[in-house]
């Protein structure tokens, strides 16, 4: 904005510069950070990939009937001053070549508790006791057995961690990789 008699009335504003090209100290920073970024995502992708693969490792396993022996609500509090938790106390018995077993397993990591003592009563309407249905046997392990197998969503998801990998590795290489440019006069 060069108009005669008009003088700039931000001299020093960087917004009006060309910005000057990052230092080695600047350089090294951002290739940490991309690196760290990158290993974050990593670490995600592993978590999702495992839980994803024992999930449909579980769907192999094999199917049986089993009975609902037992399925209340079960309570706790950890000290006299927090609020209640529930979650569903289930036991089903099976028959594994033979031999009768029980299980106590709704899923992978047993029943979660909740501060909601309605899905606890949901969880336990689902499943009454003296219900059929079939639940699935570890072939490695045929004491351990599940009403509902892990979900898959897990590796339907894995792209988004992914995303961070492609970043902190585009971030690293490029402060790694570009070369200084010259300093304009």
């Amino acid at each position: 904005m060069n108009r005669p008699g008009v003088t700039d009335p931000f001299p020093h504003s960087p917004a009006l510069k060309t910005a000057a090209p990052p230092s080695a100290a600047g350089r090294w920073y951002l290739a940490i950070l991309g690196l760290v970024i990158a290993l974050l995502g990593g670490l995600f992708i592993w978590l999702m990939a495992r839980s994803f693969l024992r999930a449909r490792e579980m769907r192999t396993w094999p199917e049986v009937a089993c009975v609902v022996i037992t399925s209340e609500v079960e309570e706790r509090r950890h000290d006299e001053n927090s609020p209640a938790e529930f979650r569903q106390d289930l036991s089903f018995g099976y028959e594994w070549k033979g031999a009768a077993r029980t299980g106590d397993h709704l899923t992978l990591r047993g029943s979660p508790w909740s501060s909601k003592r309605e899905l606890a009563d949901q969880r336990v309407s689902e499943y009454p006791v003296g219900k059929t249905t079939t639940c699935r046997v570890d072939p490695a392990n045929p004491d351990f057995a599940v009403l509902k197998p892990d979900s898959l969503a897990p590796g339907y998801s894995i792209w988004f961690p992914a995303l961070f990998v492609v970043g902190g590795l585009g971030i690293s290489f490029r402060a790694a990789f570009t070369k200084k440019s010259q300093p304009q006069r």
